[in-house]
């Protein structure tokens, strides 16, 4: 089982997609994940990463990412199949995994588009807030701290990410609409995307994946 899953910043394909890796035992690969371990561990691709405004915004450039992926994928635990988050962002990357796919005689299984209202995208990122310690991720309405402004882990201040800023926010979904949006088209044609309305709670939404994940087997 090899899936892509799509859809505009904090619709939630982080949380479905570990979801979905335990449910079929695929391993999940991020490209946000990549490029976070990259940048911290110093690597030759974390200095190109840093490079590149990600806080107000901005894509890792096709050739990175493809390159990226592409090495990702040739580990071992992906010989059964993967789960990619963050990957194809644009036309030119879903052609790239599409050749990357065909080389080893493997297809793309489905591509699963996540929607849910500008709105409600907005509110859960303005109220997400995170330890600078050890990562730890709240919400102050969702799923907040025990005790407000505190990680419940290492009692540090909480803090607020750059880019949950609305305005922020708001750019990546106009670059989403402008550059991944039309994937969408491109999966559609090839009978390969199902669309999850992922407005609702996440066991709701996880429902709705699933079946349309067992349908196909």
């Amino acid at each position: 089982m090899i899936l892509v899953l799509l859809g505009p910043p904090g619709v939630g394909k982080g949380t479905q997609g570990a979801r979905i890796a335990v449910h079929y035992d695929v391993p999940t690969i991020s490209t946000g994940a990549i490029f976070r371990e990259a940048v911290a561990r110093g690597t030759e691709l974390g200095r190109i990463i840093q490079r590149v405004k990600i806080d107000q915004g901005e894509f890792v450039p096709d050739e990175i990412v493809v390159k990226a992926v592409r090495e990702r994928t040739s580990e071992h635990d992906c010989d059964t199949g993967y789960l990619l988050d963050g990957f194809p962002r644009t036309v030119p990357q879903a052609e790239a995994l599409e050749a990357m796919l065909s080389e080893k005689k493997l297809r793309l299984t489905a591509a699963i588009e996540f929607n849910a209202p500008i709105d409600q995208i907005i509110s859960r990122f303005s109220g997400r807030r995170v330890c600078p310690v050890d990562g730890a991720t709240y919400h102050i309405e969702n799923q907040p701290p025990n005790h407000a402004g505190l990680c419940d882990i290492c009692n540090s201040q909480l803090t607020t990410r750059a880019d949950d800023a609305p305005d922020i926010v708001r750019k990546r979904m106009q670059v989403f609409a402008e550059k991944t949006a039309p994937l969408l088209e491109y999966y559609s044609i090839q009978g390969l995307l199902y669309e999850i309305d992922a407005s609702a709670e996440p066991e709701t939404v996880f429902g709705q994946v699933v079946t349309v994940l067992d349908g196909l087997k």
